[in-house]
């Protein structure tokens, strides 16, 4: 869909934001808005977190994000305050809290001087654009790499914004509301799909490693409580039995440079795992390093891994080159019963079994020795060859599909960013489509 442009235009004399229409006014910001600084001075208040989502009451039970020693040094926001994280431009965010609270000092508060002049949810689609357009960064001060690139309060003031007549701004914010919401429906229509495509992705590849391709094929208890029946003709392996290998690695001292500077063997670790074929991998050890650590041992090509714990546990890669890992890494190599893709797939189809395994409360992990119990049905070669074969070709049509429904997502994102971007600078004429568009009678252009 096209959208008018405005009859005439001028100057704006802004760098970012160039022509404006020609009755638009711009003003700095220290004149549409009062910084407020009130301290609550006392606990028992929501505490509120300024998230890229929105303003969202913090749950201080969840340990999640930082918690504050002494919320009683944090400041009021009021209902219909903005409230804004300038400490970080690359993250932090901007709204209007419908909630009463407190958020952290450090943080900026601010309200509307005259809502005779300026409608607030037009200058909050001002501040937001600010963000996403990176507008806001050319003014900040600070370390960028540190994530604390800031915009200070005397370039906050003197940040210049385009100001249209009041009932413009309400007839720009109205129809953002309008295509905004639209836009986003379809995000979470795509983003649904996402969800559904890596269910039946999860669902094939389970079926497939326990159940085979054959549905006519007879069956027999697998002597597996979790397993249930499997194809008659299948062996039940305990994982100790069906590798020659099954091993981890360590971490060689840090502080030793010779045991990391010019190394030249591969050392993995868990944040290299894809649930994929890896390739490569950014670490290196030298071989002093494994000379001195017993524990450090060259797997080879074609050898599985799986996370044992932390953030990555449970995630898998076929190792396409010789390499070591660390202690977080588990390795299975070296199986005359397992080829090694259905053994992946086989790990992948029982992730969620291997992860109710897991034990320990913040950092669950699954030991070396549950792995090496682990009990698992397989086919012969050829079968398991034809199994891998099947899930090599559905989980890439699959894996097709959810690419695509991301980048619809990553479109739509772009067009709500572009929309407003071009509605609240008057790239379009909104009020030229007020008709068309059912605006309310408050909100009319003049």
């Amino acid at each position: 869909m096209s959208f008018p442009r405005y009859p005439n235009y001028k100057d704006s004399g802004v760098e970012w934001l160039r022509e404006v229409p020609g009755h638009w006014d711009i003003r700095r910001v220290r004149w549409l808005c009062e910084i407020k600084k009130r301290i609550a001075g006392e606990l028992g208040y929501d505490v509120l977190s300024i998230t890229q989502q929105g303003i969202r009451i913090k749950d201080l039970e969840s340990n999640d994000g930082q918690l504050s020693m002494d919320y009683s040094k944090y400041q009021f926001v009021e209902v219909g305050d903005f409230a804004m994280n300038h400490m970080d431009l690359l993250t932090g965010y901007v709204d209007i809290s419908n909630v009463r609270g407190v958020t952290s000092p450090d943080y900026r508060v601010f309200t509307i001087r005259d809502a005779a002049t300026c409608h607030d949810k037009y200058l909050l689609y001002l501040f937001q654009m600010g963000y996403k357009n990176r507008i806001f960064y050319a003014y900040g001060q600070g370390s960028s790499q540190l994530g604390r690139w800031r915009l200070p309060t005397e370039q906050f003031n003197d940040l210049r914004f385009p100001l249209p007549p009041k009932s413009e701004q309400q007839s720009i914010a109205a129809f953002l509301d309008r295509e905004t919401a639209k836009i986003d429906a379809l995000v979470v229509e795509q983003r649904r799909l996402m969800e559904l495509l890596k269910e039946k992705r999860q669902a094939v590849i389970s079926h497939a490693v326990t159940q085979g391709l054959n549905p006519h094929a007879p069956m027999k208890p697998s002597g597996i409580e979790w397993l249930g029946d499997v194809p008659a003709h299948w062996e039940v392996w305990k994982l100790a039995h069906a590798f020659a290998q099954i091993g981890s690695g360590t971490t060689p001292r840090t502080d030793k440079r010779e045991y990391y500077e010019d190394g030249d063997i591969p050392w993995i670790n868990t944040g290299d795992l894809n649930d994929g074929d890896l390739e490569d991998c950014e670490k290196r050890v030298t071989s002093l390093a494994l000379a001195d650590h017993t524990s450090l041992k060259i797997y080879p090509t074609g050898s599985v891994l799986i996370a044992m714990y932390g953030a990555t546990i449970g995630k898998l890669a076929i190792l396409r080159f010789p390499a070591t890992v660390n202690q977080a890494c588990c390795i299975f190599a070296d199986s005359s019963q397992i080829e090694t893709e259905f053994m992946f797939y086989l790990f992948l189809g029982l992730r969620k079994h291997i992860l109710s395994l897991a034990t320990g409360g913040g950092q669950p992990n699954v030991s070396q020795e549950i792995l090496r119990s682990l009990r698992v049905a397989a086919p012969c070669h050829a079968e398991q060859k034809e199994v891998t074969d099947f899930l090599d070709r559905e989980t890439g049509r699959i894996d097709t599909l959810t690419v695509e429904a991301q980048r619809a997502i990553d479109l739509l994102q772009e067009r709500r960013t572009a929309l407003i971007s071009a509605a609240v600078t008057g790239q379009i004429d909104v009020c030229g489509l007020a008709a068309a568009s059912a605006v309310s009678p408050e909100a009319t252009c003049v």
